[in-house]
């Protein structure tokens, strides 16, 4: 259960920037209001999972999620340039990710 939190809350991670891009700087309502319900969400979510996860592993992860998620969804939604050097660094972080799991 925890570690479906832990993913859970890097998701919503996601979803609270990809909101925060598409608020426009807190200009559009709708998003705004997004980006702040997914954080929360984002934030409950790692909260209880670092009930079991230690620290070390669960803030890595979520940050690990949180980013290369980011990274990926910029470059499909919002045509951010694609290239194999991008692509090769996220498949790093997802490694580490992996690797983080793994361990603990």
């Amino acid at each position: 259960m925890y570690w479906l939190c832990l993913i859970l809350a890097g998701l919503f991670e996601v979803g609270g920037i990809i909101n925060l891009k598409l608020a426009e700087g807190f200009t559009k309502l709708k998003p705004t209001i997004l980006f702040i319900v997914f954080l929360c969400l984002s934030f409950f979510f790692l909260s209880v999972s670092l009930i079991e996860i230690p620290i070390s592993i669960g803030y890595g992860i979520w940050t690990g999620v949180g980013a290369s998620g980011s990274v990926l969804l910029g470059m499909f939604l919002f045509k951010e340039p694609k290239n194999a050097k991008k692509l090769i660094l996220v498949a790093g972080i997802i490694f580490s990710i992996v690797s983080l799991k793994l361990i603990s």
